[in-house]
């Protein structure tokens, strides 16, 4: 009962053929590409631009959001080798299995339900905000006692769209596309006129420096909890702006990133996962990232970071009505709104499917990787998770627990940039479709940045998440250990099944 056996390549994609738990294979290089996009542009453009303009990086919030792209971008690559390779649902989990063994999949595991379920819930409150905004707009008012849990007694939008979101994923996923193709069109031309109009509004004193000297942090008596680790762990005296600035606005604004790796979750509905899924990780990245950069230039050149408020929730509207511009603060509000549920669907999609491979492989409930006979969605499992979404997005405030999304993708990437890497040394004989150029240096690379910004978390991130993973530990000893159908039947016998007949890998 080793907590580090393996699961088979060969058995991972056969398991994708099993009549209960089989997925439709709807999914082409366009509709990859659109996920990537719809889930990545979100609450980071619209919400962390002018939080960390103000807090960390000034006018080199371009330069923050390039770092945190490069971060991304070296793992991206990993995650594309990985997702043609083993082109099964559940992303790093499956991944992790393959190559580190079942303790690590299982950890791996429970930090992308952390990263997925948490990360929704949060966007659908900030949806909620955003709705109000525009109901405002129009003279409507939402009463306090269900506008907010943190004012009243329930935030009913965020439920009520969290609610909305699930039933639309369990009727299908192609569904969810075309739904998603839809509101991303909306959401990149509301980007494209905040760059276009934006243009002919900056100022280019605002950019002058473009790196502002670094200065003492404001509450640098915070102590250890509210300090970003590195500081800590160095004794390096706490300071915002200068160039560790940068490099801490980039570990915040990496929340603006993260999701592209549920295009690796979604592998085993692609029509050709071979093909179509690492087309779908890196020109979804490539694209937001020249978008991210163009949008924090703009919103730093119309408004002076030094009169940009951290804590508001809506810098871009506020940027442009400082400049004037109100026709474009309402059409930001309006095509935030709406972006914002995409990104919450897709979230929410990349959690079902994580926990669709772990039910599958007897980690969880068996019965939860079920799917449903006439939309071939795990129904189950996606029902279950959007309960749960509206359940935290009604009754819970998130503003504490969003630093652990960033965490808990960094630790993901961490493990995929390893387990490519191991993958090639233990089965090089394996038909890779994408191979990550220069896999050795690229991994590493990504290993070291990411880590580098996990350090530049808070003591608070890391205590919280450590906390999550200990409750995870507990589940898998207690559970999911004994229950693992890799135990259950014997690692010799699920190795050799494939070979009675099982698919090859070349299946697409």
């Amino acid at each position: 009962m080793s907590v580090f056996r393996t699961k088979s390549i060969e058995q991972s994609i056969a398991d994708t053929d099993d009549p209960e738990t089989k997925l439709r294979k709807d999914l082409g290089a366009l509709d990859l590409t659109i996920f990537g996009v719809g889930v990545i542009i979100g609450a980071g453009i619209f919400v962390l631009t002018g939080k960390v303009a103000a807090s960390n990086s000034g006018p080199a919030l371009a330069l923050s959001f390039l770092i945190a792209a490069i971060a991304c971008g070296l793992a991206g690559l990993c995650y594309a080798e990985f997702a043609s390779t083993v082109p099964v649902a559940g992303s790093a989990y499956t991944f992790s299995y393959a190559t580190l063994g079942e303790l690590v999949a299982w950890t791996i595991g429970w930090d992308l339900v952390l990263e997925f379920t948490i990360g929704s819930a949060a966007l659908a409150a900030g949806f909620s905000g955003y709705f109000q905004t525009v109901l405002d707009i129009f003279g409507v008012e939402v009463p306090t006692q269900v506008a907010s849990a943190s004012e009243g007694f329930i935030d009913l939008p965020a439920v009520i769209i969290a609610l909305l979101v699930m039933g639309l994923l369990i009727l299908g996923t192609k569904l969810s596309s075309a739904f998603n193709l839809v509101v991303v069109a909306i959401k990149l031309l509301v980007v494209a006129i905040v760059i276009v109009v934006g243009l002919t509004a900056v100022n280019a004193d605002n950019w002058v420096p473009f790196i502002p000297e670094s200065a003492p942090t404001p509450d640098s008596d915070g102590g250890f909890r509210s300090l970003p680790l590195i500081t800590s762990l160095l004794g390096i005296e706490p300071a915002i702006f200068g160039v560790a600035g940068v490099i801490s606005g980039a570990a915040v604004v990496f929340f603006a990133f993260i999701g592209f790796d549920v295009v690796a979750t979604t592998a085993e509905e692609a029509k050709n996962p071979q093909r179509d899924v690492p087309i779908g990780i890196l020109s979804s990245l490539a694209i937001v990232t020249v978008l991210y950069a163009a949008v924090s230039l703009v919103v730093t050149g119309v408004q002076s970071y030094k009169d940009i408020d951290p804590n508001d929730p809506a810098p871009l509207s506020t940027a442009f009505e400082a400049a004037g511009i109100t026709w474009v603060r309402d059409v930001v509000a309006i095509g935030a709104c709406i972006g914002l549920i995409v990104v919450c669907m897709i979230l929410m999609l990349g959690q079902s499917r994580v926990a669709f491979a772990m039910a599958r492989d007897g980690l969880l409930p068996r019965g939860l990787a079920r799917t449903h006979p006439k939309f071939g969605t795990p129904h189950r499992i996606t029902l279950i998770t959007g309960v749960v979404v509206a359940a935290l997005a009604g009754f819970l405030d998130l503003e504490t627990l969003a630093n652990l999304v960033n965490i808990g993708t960094l630790f993901a990437f961490i493990l995929v940039s390893i387990g490519v890497l191991v993958l090639r040394r233990t089965r090089p004989d394996l038909p890779r479709a994408f191979r990550t150029p220069f896999a050795p240096v690229v991994a590493t690379l990504s290993v070291l940045m990411c880590f580098y910004l996990m350090l530049n978390l808070t003591g608070e991130t890391w205590e919280r998440f450590l906390i999550w993973m200990a409750i995870g530990f507990v589940v898998y000893f207690l559970y999911g250990r004994s229950h693992s159908r890799l135990g259950l039947e014997g690692e010799p016998a699920r190795q050799e099944k494939p070979a009675a007949g099982g698919p090859s890998l070349d299946k697409s």
